[in-house]
């Protein structure tokens, strides 16, 4: 890596721990500036987590209110965005844990017959990525999110939602299953269009 890339690490890292010191010192320009950096990654989480625009505002609201609450637990152990990012998970798990008893979640043993093949998304756009995830129902949303994309595994996954680790994997399975079909139509709808 050239001296060029490390230079900026260096010189973003200086600008955020200086903009935690102004947050923890109640500076509000601080805070509208740690707001710009991070809010538009951060919305493209929430938005996964959520089913409509509003609920991922809400989500996105709640979040930014945490991290300005809670910047004094900010000790710069992972980067402000990791540490952003984290909160933004946690608020989107809380305000979908009450819906996900809602709704029964299927143990892994009905669907050992489900194909696990892998498959790609990268043909789609964010937009239409987006709008798959925000259908699956909400177990496998939640799941397919915090294993697929986020990396966390399906023993972290189960201690997170108070579920079994089979129940995590079925989840995840059932996602990655409807993704399929979308994908599918979606591509048969392509074809169709094209002919």
């Amino acid at each position: 890596m050239s001296c060029l890339y490390y230079a900026s690490v260096t010189l973003l890292m200086d600008i955020e721990k200086q903009l935690v010191e102004q947050c923890k010192n109640g500076d509000r320009n601080a805070q509208e500036k740690i707001y710009a950096l991070f809010s538009r990654s951060m919305y493209v989480v929430c938005q996964r987590y959520s089913k409509s625009q509003l609920e991922a505002e809400d989500i996105m609201q709640e979040s930014f209110i945490k991290v300005f609450k809670n910047i004094e637990q900010y000790r710069g152990d992972s980067t402000l965005g990791a540490w952003v990012k984290r909160i933004v998970i946690n608020t989107a798990l809380n305000s979908q844990r009450s819906k996900l008893y809602m709704f029964p979640m299927t143990d892994v043993k009905e669907l050992e017959n489900e194909n696990d093949g892998d498959f790609s998304l990268s043909r789609f756009h964010l937009k239409e990525l987006l709008a798959m995830i925000q259908s699956l129902p909400e177990g496998c949303q939640v799941v397919f999110n915090l294993f697929a994309i986020e990396g966390y595994s399906h023993k972290e996954i189960a201690e997170k939602l108070h579920i079994s680790e089979g129940t995590s994997k079925s989840q995840y399975s059932r996602a990655k299953s409807l993704l399929r079909k979308m994908i599918e139509h979606e591509e048969k709808l392509s074809y169709e269009r094209a002919r």
